[in-house]
């Protein structure tokens, strides 16, 4: 068992011994049974981001995923909620989208984040499936064709991207002609080293976020050695200014039509920040209890337990899933007061 592994047992278990000291009325008062687990057989027709009707054509969005399936003993991939989650933000707001990768083809997905009904609706979805599978090789892509291009996260996204030529190309080139470029959590390594046609470096003088030092090496312990750099690093020595949010939670950065986000929390703000930049306003579409989750804990990091108790009661239905694995972490991290408060707070 590596240490990691041991540290999130640890963790759960400490977790699960603060709960029972509580007794069980409280565990039972937590009432996780009432909130509803995804539907596995969700489909684009039950997303009520698609059923308003969608604007006319907006161009192409190229969303670029990688073709790394491991990082030495570690599965890499792509993220599927970072891709998905974008995927039907870009469609119900007018856009169409196709997929590249390096390789082309089929690309190695990863599912390590839960997955909600927008995920599964990706999965179930045949045409989606399709594109999915057929992903364009990034050398033959026209970049006049796309009004932004999207660099979609995964461990596998660090070894592909950066100092790509197909990349470097294609990012130049929608930047130089007036697109967007978006990019999320592990995605912004396709940023590193960018020239525009004046030489400029595409990061210079930008303010940026991605997967940050603190959220790669609680995850991987031997980060350093696994990847060719630390993201945070290698974006901080390019940009203006790196941007670091709190742990695992939504950190979004636009910079006129460069928007980034820290980590998969972000992707749903990344994809409505790009259709932004591209001079549009996102369709309504309703919080997700993942969101409202991570805003409650936004709200506890920021001004503490009773102002995230202020949210969560204003916006309800919050996921208190969620809420309870920021207070493993906590746990994790020896901060046991904190994992306290959390768990009150998942009421």
């Amino acid at each position: 068992m590596g240490k990691r592994t041991t540290r999130v047992v640890g963790g759960l278990v400490v977790s699960v011994l603060l709960l029972g000291c509580l007794g069980t009325g409280y565990v039972h008062s937590l009432d996780l049974d009432s909130q509803r687990l995804a539907d596995p057989t969700a489909t684009p027709n039950d997303l009520q981001m698609l059923r308003g009707g969608r604007p006319a054509s907006r161009g192409r969005i190229l969303a670029v995923v990688t073709s790394t399936a491991k990082a030495g003993e570690i599965a890499a991939g792509l993220e599927l909620t970072e891709l998905s989650r974008a995927y039907y933000t870009f469609i119900a707001n007018g856009f169409e989208v196709e997929i590249a990768s390096p390789k082309g083809g089929r690309p190695p997905v990863r599912m390590d984040d839960e997955l909600i009904d927008v995920d599964y609706a990706f999965l179930n979805d045949a045409n989606a499936q399709k594109r999915l599978s057929n992903t364009l090789p990034l050398d033959g892509v026209d970049a006049s064709r796309y009004a932004a291009v999207y660099f979609v996260g995964g461990k596998g996204a660090m070894f592909d991207f950066p100092r790509n030529p197909a990349v470097q190309r294609i990012v130049a080139a929608v930047y130089d002609a007036g697109g967007v470029i978006g990019a999320v959590c592990h995605g912004p390594a396709a940023l590193v080293n960018v020239r525009l046609s004046s030489g400029r470096k595409l990061l210079a003088g930008k303010r940026v976020t991605g997967f940050t030092n603190e959220e790669e090496l609680f995850l991987i312990e031997n980060a350093r050695e696994v990847f060719p750099f630390l993201l945070e690093e290698a974006l901080t020595a390019q940009a203006g200014a790196f941007s670091e949010g709190p742990k695992y939670l939504e950190n979004t950065v636009v910079d006129g039509r460069l928007v980034t986000g820290q980590n998969p929390w972000s992707t749903w703000s990344v994809a409505e920040g790009m259709v932004r930049a591209l001079g549009h306003e996102p369709v309504l579409r309703e919080q997700t209890r993942e969101e409202k989750g991570v805003a409650v804990l936004a709200a506890f990091h920021r001004d503490g337990a009773e102002a995230a108790a202020k949210v969560r009661d204003r916006l309800g239905g919050t996921d208190k899933r969620l809420v309870l694995m920021h207070a493993v972490v906590a746990v994790m991290e020896g901060r046991l007061g904190e994992a306290y408060r959390l768990q009150r707070l998942a009421h």
